[in-house]
């Protein structure tokens, strides 16, 4: 899906997709002909084929102007929290998990998901609208980057899952 949406997005935006190996050959064959037709029609796409090491990953997310997570299925969508941990606004899927995650309008944007041709088409110009949307807008960009990463470290960080778990071991001692 994204890089159909990517077709539509200004041809002044760099995208680098990191990625490792699609997983059936059917689907990395789908995705390397859509890659190829891609690079064919505009300039700045960019594919990274393997799995990168964390500090690589984290300089990514923290250069990027916003992250995309065109999932059809997420059940929490830990890739999320780690571009909101880096600062970078999110672009998502409004699927399972993601909007526990992400924000809307707060800290990225969530794109419906609709079934069927038709539906594959919709989500494909909504993710295209809403990654324009960030691109387009530097100042909302920056405020969803600095909003994810808030909510990053104080409602998903470490020592927040570990007061909530805490509190609830105390709930539950109570009722015992």
């Amino acid at each position: 899906h994204l890089l159909r949406a990517v077709r539509d997005i200004d041809p002044a935006a760099q995208v680098v997709l990191c990625a490792g190996a699609p997983d059936t050959p059917e689907i990395d064959r789908e995705f390397r002909e859509l890659f190829a037709e891609l690079s064919r029609a505009r300039d700045g796409v960019h594919w990274i084929p393997r799995m990168l090491p964390r500090p690589e990953v984290i300089q990514l997310l923290t250069h990027a102007a916003v992250f995309a997570c065109p999932s059809v299925y997420e059940p929490l969508g830990i890739v999320n929290l780690e571009a909101m941990a880096c600062g970078t606004p999110v672009v998502a899927s409004r699927v399972g998990g993601i909007p526990e995650v992400v924000e809307d309008g707060a800290t990225g944007l969530l794109v419906p998901v609709e079934e069927g041709d038709e539906g594959a088409r919709a989500f494909e110009a909504g993710l295209a609208r809403a990654l324009d949307t960030v691109l387009g807008d530097p100042g909302t960009a920056r405020r969803m980057g600095e909003a994810g990463r808030v909510r990053a470290v104080e409602e998903f960080g470490w020592d927040a899952v570990a007061r909530r778990t805490v509190r609830l071991y105390e709930d539950t001692l109570k009722q015992a």
